[in-house]
């Protein structure tokens, strides 16, 4: 069987319930084993099980390093050759992540936290004064953690047009390739010139403290800080914006949980509400690949050394085993220990302030536009089946 016979990875949403994984998903965890499908071009396993996704993304012999084997660029060798954190094992992956944590941290994004509240409500002044109906992606979704990550890192939120571009491209699985390797080297260049800025003009920004203290000692080379510049630009704003939207549409079709959301003045109920919606929606549904080192079994399935698995985390995190009930969204859930940020060693870096941006942004939203609803039918809206981060294209609302 070659990989066109197989199910494509990842399915369809149907339309009429765009908030649900494929139906086939609940088949696959019913089943005995993995199921084979085809990811990319490549046949892969598709680990579907809450408990399965777990193991794999723990176990010693199931490796990120997939780059050249399973996804897009090849991998770079030799003297000068940039790494990249999350498609390494470690030690080197924690080595190269540690120079990174301290800027991710609870204490460091608490203080983000003000900034972040006045960004949000100035992108909704801003929509407001443009005049109704508005595109809540163009408009909110998108700029609010594009401009977050810019000033993270130390990029100019005035290039946000061209990053946003860059990473639409990547971010589409039908970019032909040789489309997608202009648009890496076209990202990595910009990168590879901030770092080269950041060396002689410093400022009090992520990209400024690595150069200082890993690449000038000698220990980064800026290449490698380039980059992993470019995957958290890129991960730093397509993730969150994709949640705001689509978790904002979530929300509108449950007016009885949006006011939930809306009224709560304890930040421990926002926080748990961000948590469910992070789990029921599920938005990376085709990113974190895995290959295996050695023959190991997954899920009752031998997975032979060399073959590629894929982790399906929107069927994991609908796992009757994790929680009961999963198709409905419960805003009072103890959703936590939910996959939608990974698992293991390679949880995402930023996952502290994708939750604090979150909880800033849909709340003030629904706050400051307490009769926002969509301008089109549901059934026009037009959903990101097409992209690796799955979503809203774009978010016609009214209010």
């Amino acid at each position: 069987m070659t990989s066109t016979d197989l199910p494509v990875f990842p399915g369809e949403r149907e339309a009429r319930c765009p908030f649900d994984p494929p139906t086939e998903y609940t088949r696959w965890r019913e089943e005995e084993g993995l199921r084979r499908v085809n990811w990319n071009g490549h046949t892969v396993w598709a680990v579907s099980r809450y408990e399965d996704i777990k193991t794999a993304m723990a176990h010693p012999a199931i490796s990120a390093d997939v780059l050249g084997v399973l996804q897009g660029r090849k991998k770079q060798e030799g003297p000068g050759a940039p790494e990249t954190f999350p498609r390494m094992d470690d030690p080197e992956h924690a080595r190269l992540r540690r120079m990174l944590t301290k800027d991710f941290t609870v204490k460091r994004v608490n203080l983000m936290r003000p900034d972040i509240e006045a960004m949000a409500g100035e992108f909704i002044d801003a929509m407001v004064a443009k005049g109704r109906p508005g595109d809540l992606v163009q408009d909110y979704a998108l700029p609010v953690p594009s401009m977050v990550i810019s000033l993270l890192l130390g990029v100019p939120y005035t290039d946000h047009e061209f990053f946003q571009t860059i990473t639409g491209k990547l971010m589409n699985m039908y970019t032909p390739p040789e489309e997608r390797a202009r648009a890496s080297r076209e990202f990595f260049g910009y990168m590879l010139e901030l770092v080269a800025r950041k060396e002689k003009e410093p400022g009090d920004d992520l990209m400024s403290r690595v150069i200082r203290e890993h690449v000038q000692t000698g220990e980064l080379r800026r290449e490698t800080a380039a980059m992993n510049g470019v995957i958290l630009l890129n991960a730093g704003h397509e993730t969150t914006a994709n949640m705001i939207a689509l978790g904002t549409v979530a929300l509108l079709e449950n007016p009885d949980l949006a006011a939930v959301l809306r009224d709560a003045d304890d930040p421990n109920v926002i926080a748990n509400a961000v948590e469910e919606l992070l789990r029921y929606l599920t938005i990376v549904h085709s990113l974190v690949a895995r290959i295996a080192t050695q023959d190991v079994e997954i899920g009752g399935t031998l997975v032979k050394a060399g073959e590629g698995l894929i982790m399906n985390l929107p069927a994991g995190n609908w796992d009757p085993a994790f929680t009961a009930d999963p198709e409905t969204l419960d805003l009072g859930r103890p959703a936590r220990g939910h996959l939608a940020f990974g698992y293991g060693v390679h949880q995402c870096l930023g996952q502290t302030l994708a939750r604090a941006e979150l909880q800033i942004a849909l709340p003030t939203l629904l706050r400051r536009l307490p009769d926002l609803r969509l301008a089109v039918p549901i059934e026009d809206v037009r959903f990101r089946n097409d992209m690796s981060i799955y979503g809203v294209h774009s978010l016609p609302v009214t209010w």
